[in-house]
């Protein structure tokens, strides 16, 4: 990590002094003479990040490196802090020379110094351990940091390979005679594929119409018999939060009577105390219901119930179907006439040594497919492999290293982070993604903002197949994911290894959030950067107010987030010494309880960046000094049923980029912010409205949002709306041309809105028109013989009066490759379940029929 740690402070740093900013003027000698230290070790820092592992007095000489550069973040922080503070109303800077101000310069000064000695009798160390041509040899970038189809979902990391035989074999196991309850097992080692050949046959069309019910519960190894029962009521529609095991349990029971249900129960590793037992006692029998299980041990699979002509062992994956598991991730997006012949040679021997295991497979092929497509970058890695094999005979965990090991410095940190996550638990992308800016993880790049450049992050780690997509929206971007539980023990690993967690005096850096939290962990920790919650597939946390009340003790917090919380007292009393956390950058609340105003020490955090209210239903009003938080880059207030309006003034937040659950005031709130204040938000690139009244625009605002020429993505919702000015005035909106996605919801009127064409929204890819009354599509909406939808992505949803042929919409929209339709009983015309039509694949879910 050492590379990683490094390389995001020098990037800092020396952006600190390219702008020549007072915040640093009396250091700047020290900090120039540390980026020259840091930028001469640089070009070794890999190759040192991947001896380390086997040369523990190297470890430790990094080790050392990593703390001081911590510390040395901390002091930038810090005047950038002072900096901030000594502003006055007109944005210039007050110095004053206090007491306090000689004492701070005199310590940090003194500080730096120490530091910079300590840098270069580190470098004189770690130079001693590594070959002369390593030190020579200087590696200014990652080799794959230019490329661009790193961050492109260009290939599905779910292909699969190979299985067609296995499936079949489990449906007939399925569905075969006899209405007892049998048990399907699925046994073999990790990485093997076991939950990827489950998955193909759970999510199998005749599958699905075979059983009324079906069930997907990952067991893990730390579960407890409650979690398995509410994941199955929540399977069944029932968010039961409550009860006892014997109350869930006759829940269940009576969901399921007289019906046929498929239960996969995956990666079950213990039956302790005998939960299999109680629960398989307490499920309906009859109805030809079955239960498939996934396992590492035979013996498991045997006591729950599997016989051994219903058991199948997943075998390794021949020479042929690895090879073409691999070109199908490698080649993705390439013409195989444009690469060298000698390539071929090399990813054989590759594959080779992945043993037929898919994981191993798609961990090497999804870092490949980042890298030049070049003999001697190919050569590299090959031999790479060779030696991590030597260290580690499982293939499966040598490619997830050699995966790590080249992955560019900025990925390194944001991969890590998944280290402090609980077992299968499902993650928010943006959860992710927002803490990564708040560390300084990601940077906006020239022509990408701070969120597009998370969201490539996120995708290189997904082209690399160290995390998997769980819900996806009908355009292909991902909303949630988790790891592979053998990624997952490698981030562990690597998390300790790497002190990235924890120092090396046993501060925590990064703590998870749970119930079982302990407070000590957060009593005077300077150390803390991060505190997370990671509440396992979104279950409510209840967190006690003694943790809480340690929050304001440490100082150089850069991320708090408490979403999915309970807790004792109102947060508002809990959060009210927030305001000292200075380096402060995220802060999330969303749906935590008891919640219902923002706590007026947020007025102090200048530096944040990110604020997430989503789902706090009992907030009535945002105060008005949210206008000051000039840095502010995402203000989230989606599903906040109880806010009347955002507070006037937001026009002043100019570097926002996502602003979502935005609701005008009405004329009567002379307080809020109206609709004409958007206009000031030029960096805005996502835009949720809320609009339900008349009087929450004027007529002389309706073409506001063509002020915002980076806006790409809008969804107006007029959820409990009324009156026919709001329609009429709604009908007269002008929207940006360079829009890529729409969504409407609970749109008023029985027409679509004139401006909803191809003429005025040349460039939009994905169109989203849920819960309205339309009737029709207004005679506009299907173009003319030279204007025609350019959309890849349709959804039409919760319409049930909408009437329209599919010819018509098969003619405006020949691009579409996406057409995903439910509770439309009225278009009967439309194709249903896998029809081809020009590449395309169109599903229409047959609900409301």
């Amino acid at each position: 990590m050492v590379d990683a740690v490094v390389s995001i402070f020098l990037d800092k740093l020396i952006d600190t002094l390219m702008k020549e900013g007072q915040n640093i003027v009396e250091f700047r000698d020290q900090f120039e003479e540390m980026k020259k230290q840091l930028k001469l070790m640089r070009g070794f820092l890999k190759d040192a990040d991947r001896m380390r592992r086997t040369n523990h007095s190297l470890q430790a000489v990094t080790d050392d490196l990593i703390e001081l550069i911590y510390d040395a973040e901390d002091i930038l922080a810090y005047c950038e802090a002072r900096y901030i503070g000594q502003k006055d109303f007109t944005g210039n800077c007050l110095f004053c020379f206090s007491p306090t101000d000689i004492s701070f310069l005199s310590r940090t000064g003194k500080q730096l110094r120490q530091m910079n000695k300590k840098i270069k009798e580190i470098k004189e160390n770690m130079t001693s351990y590594l070959s002369p041509a390593l030190v020579i040899h200087q590696r200014t970038e990652d080799s794959d940091s230019n490329s661009k189809r790193w961050s492109s979902p260009i290939f599905d990391p779910s292909q699969i390979v190979g299985l067609q035989n296995e499936t079949n074999e489990i449906k007939g196991w399925l569905f075969e005679a006899g209405d007892d309850l049998k048990a399907i097992g699925i046994v073999g080692m990790g990485g093997l594929g076991k939950t990827t050949t489950t998955k193909k046959v759970f999510c199998d069309s005749e599958v699905e119409n075979k059983f009324e019910k079906r069930m997907w519960i990952s067991v893990s190894q730390n579960f407890t018999e409650k979690e398995i029962m509410r994941n199955m009521l929540k399977n069944l529609g029932d968010v039961s939060i409550g009860d006892d095991e014997g109350e869930l349990l006759k829940k269940i029971y009576h969901y399921l009577l007289g019906k046929s249900y498929l239960l996969v129960l995956d990666d079950v590793w213990s039956l302790r105390s005998g939960w299999w037992t109680r629960l398989n006692e307490g499920l309906p029998k009859g109805n030809g219901s079955r239960v498939i299980v996934t396992t590492r041990s035979e013996l498991i699979a045997k006591q729950m119930g599997v016989a051994d002509k219903r058991l199948h062992r997943p075998k390794c994956l021949t020479v042929e179907e690895s090879w073409s598991l691999f070109s199908r991730i490698v080649f993705a997006g390439i013409c195989e006439s444009d690469l060298d012949p000698k390539l071929n040679e090399v990813g054989i021997e590759i594959v080779g040594k992945c043993g037929g295991l898919p994981l191993a497979i798609k961990a090497v092929g999804g870092m490949m497919f980042c890298k030049p497509a070049s003999f001697i970058e190919w050569r590299r890695i090959a031999d790479n492999f060779r030696d991590e094999l030597e260290q580690n005979s499982n293939s499966v965990m040598a490619s997830l290293q050699l995966s790590y090991d080249e992955l560019p410095s900025h990925l390194k940190s944001c991969f890590l982070c998944f280290s402090i996550y609980p077992e299968d638990c499902i993650i928010l992308k943006d959860q992710l993604i927002h803490w990564w800016i708040a560390e300084g993880f990601v940077t906006a790049k020239i022509g990408r903002s701070l969120i597009e450049s998370g969201e490539a992050i996120f995708m290189g780690l997904m082209n690399r197949c160290l995390i998997e997509a769980v819900d996806k929206s009908f355009t292909g971007k991902v909303h949630t994911c988790k790891m592979h539980d053998m990624v997952r023990e490698l981030v562990i690993k690597l998390g300790g290894e790497e002190a990235f967690c924890k120092s090396n005096n046993n501060c925590f850096r990064r703590l998870s959030l749970t119930s079982g939290i302990d407070e000590k962990h957060l009593k005077s920790n300077p150390k803390l950067r991060a505190l997370v919650s990671t509440t396992n597939a979104r279950r409510v946390n209840k967190v006690r107010s003694a943790v809480a009340e340690n929050f304001s003790k440490s100082e150089n917090l850069r991320v708090l987030d408490l979403s999915e919380s309970i807790f004792e007292t109102h947060l508002k009393d809990l959060l009210s010494k927030i305001g000292s956390l200075q380096h402060l950058r995220y802060i999330n609340l969303r749906n935590t309880h008891p919640m219902n105003e923002v706590p007026y020490a947020v007025k102090n955090l200048t530096n944040l960046q990110i604020i997430d209210l989503s789902f706090c239903h009992n907030i009535k009003a945002l105060p008005p000094y949210i206008e000051s938080l000039e840095n502010l880059v995402v203000l989230d207030t989606s599903c906040c049923g109880s806010l009347k309006y955002i507070p006037k003034g937001i026009g002043k937040l100019s570097s926002l980029e996502v602003l979502k659950g935005f609701r005008p005031a009405r004329e009567s709130y002379t307080d809020g912010c109206r609709f004409a204040e958007l206009k000031s938000l030029t960096r805005l690139r996502k835009l949720e409205l809320q609009i339900c009244r008349g009087d929450e625009i004027t007529t002389s605002e309706l073409d506001i949002l063509l002020e915002l020429k980076n806006l790409q993505d809008l969804t107006i919702s007029c959820y409990a709306s009324y009156g026919d000015d709001l329609m009429r005035k709604l009908g007269l909106l002008s929207l940006p041309l360079q829009l890529h996605e729409l969504c409407l919801k609970f749109f008023p009127g029985e027409l679509t809105p004139a401006w909803l064409n191809p003429v005025l929204l040349p460039h939009l890819q994905y169109l989203s028109i849920s819960h309205g009354n339309f009737s029709h599509l207004d005679s506009r909406f299907w173009g003319d013989k030279d204007h025609f939808w350019r959309l890849q992505g349709l959804m039409l949803e919760s319409l049930p009066d909408l009437e329209e042929e599919w010819w018509r919409l098969q003619r405006s929209m020949p691009l579409l490759e996406i057409l995903n339709v439910s509770w439309c009983p009225r278009l009967e015309t439309f194709p249903v379940d896998d029809v081809g039509f020009n590449g395309g694949v169109w599903r229409k879910k047959e609900y409301g029929r």
